[in-house]
Formats: C-alpha cells, structure tokens, sequence
C-alpha cells in the first residue's frame, strides 16, 4: 500500500498526460504531491527528505512549465531530481560520509569497501537514469516520455535493486 501512495502523483500524471495534455499532467502531479505531503503531516507522520526535495522540485519546475507554458520545464524535473540524489550521495562520500551506510547499516551489515562500492553504484546509476530521461525527453513525443519516466525508470530502478542484491547477498552474514 505504501508503494501505491509513494507512486501516486507519479501514476495520476501518467493517466493525466494519456487523457489531457502535459500542462494538465503537471497541475495534477503538483496537486496530487501536494496533497500526499498535506496527507502525511496531518496524520502526523514524518515526511521523508526525498519526498521534500521531490515536492519542492515538482513546484518549482511544474510551477515555471505552467506559468511559462514551457514544457522544458517538467521533461527537466526527473534528471534533476535524479542527479540531486546522485551529487548528495558522491558530496557525501567525498566528505568521508557514507550515505547509504548510514541509511542501510540496521538492515546489513557489509565490509567498508562494498559500502563505498554500493555507493559510487548509485550515484553512477542517478547520473545515467537522468542522461536517459533527457534523451527521451527530446527524442520522442511526451506520451513515449512518460510511459517512460513511469514504467521505464521504475523498470530500470527494480532491475537496478535486484542486481544490485544479487551482488551484495555474498557479503551478508546469515545470523541463523
């Protein structure tokens, strides 16, 4: 269930954009993550920071696509929401601060050097997933974009995690 409400803005553009046009998509996928960040604080729950960077990314780059009616805008927002992630995670390693670590070391437990591994994986990841949101972006209509960003990258994105945990399961200890 959480799955579904974490890709909800993402799939209401998704119907938006097959049925309208982008600029309806857009307003639908601001309202729609407004609404699910407005959801989470009312019931007093934590609103994790990727959702804040996604929510402030969709305002700002849905804001200026609808205000400037400039599509350019919204088919930008996924590479910059990707390579953010990417540089938090490299800016983080270059400071000596493992962020994935720090994220996963409850659920594993792994040898420094996979951890950093693991990491530059990521951020090398982010900043292809990004590239190829551009290329789609400008080389096909926004429809084959969007069924891209949705279907596509969440494609990539599982393909990525089982790889990447068919890799890692070597190092984890079983506790049995």
């Amino acid at each position: 269930m959480k799955f579904l409400f974490d890709f909800l803005p993402l799939l209401l553009f998704f119907v938006a954009i097959q049925v309208w046009d982008i600029y309806v998509a857009t307003a639908v996928a601001i309202g729609a993550t407004v609404l699910q960040v407005g959801w989470l604080l009312a019931r007093g729950r934590k609103v994790h920071s990727m959702l804040w960077a996604s929510l402030a990314i969709i305002v700002v780059f849905g804001g200026l696509t609808l205000y400037l009616r400039d599509k350019t805008f919204i088919l930008w927002k996924p590479t910059v929401l990707y390579w953010l992630f990417g540089a938090v995670l490299a800016g983080g390693a270059l400071a000596g601060r493992n962020l994935l670590r720090a994220l996963l070391a409850e659920q594993m437990t792994l040898p420094e050097r996979v951890w950093a591994r693991l990491n530059w994986a990521w951020v090398a990841f982010f900043a292809l997933m990004g590239v190829a949101n551009l290329y789609v972006a400008f080389n096909y209509s926004e429809k084959v974009w969007a069924t891209f960003k949705v279907f596509g990258a969440t494609g990539l994105m599982f393909l990525f995690v089982v790889g990447q945990s068919l890799v890692l399961a070597r190092y984890v200890e079983d506790k049995t």
